[in-house]
């Protein structure tokens, strides 16, 4: 875990490589609950005995799931002090390359990539890469854009 101890720290990382970070299991019941959570059942996730029989081979986690878990995989690379609160502000790009089988583990790493001044804070842009053991391409790729916003002087 890499702590910057400043926004202006954070900034002089430009171009920093964080991770990677620990493996998380991805099982069938998390799958489960996302394909409830978003109304997607299609079989490919939820379906382990026709999942084994179709083109991956075994049941594979929506490609959604993997990228709403790159907050929680990022936020084990590095945190930022003195800033008051984050919030995702979007994407720049996504792509899925692989998929990610069920019953594998994932684990990110990140490249800071900007950081720019914003009203109360700073933008932060960073690449994260999502890959799985045993895996030869990444699982996600994307572009994170966030905002930091600085705790206020009192």
């Amino acid at each position: 875990m890499r702590v910057f101890t400043s926004v202006d720290e954070l900034t002089a990382a430009i171009g920093e490589t964080l991770g990677p970070g620990p493996w998380q299991p991805i099982d069938q019941a998390r799958v489960n609950l996302f394909a409830d959570a978003t109304d997607d059942h299609q079989w490919i996730h939820v379906d382990p005995e026709r999942a084994a029989a179709g083109p991956f081979g075994a049941p594979i986690a929506h490609g959604f799931l993997t990228l709403s878990l790159v907050p929680a995989l990022a936020g084990q690379l590095y945190r930022v002090e003195g800033v008051a609160m984050g919030v995702n502000y979007g994407l720049n790009r996504v792509r899925f390359p692989a998929p990610l089988r069920v019953g594998a583990a994932v684990r990110a790493s990140a490249v800071i990539a900007e950081v720019s001044p914003v009203s109360g804070g700073v933008q932060l842009v960073t690449e994260v890469t999502v890959n799985s053991d045993g895996g030869d391409k990444p699982v996600c790729v994307a572009e994170t854009v966030s905002r930091l916003y600085r705790a206020a002087s009192r």
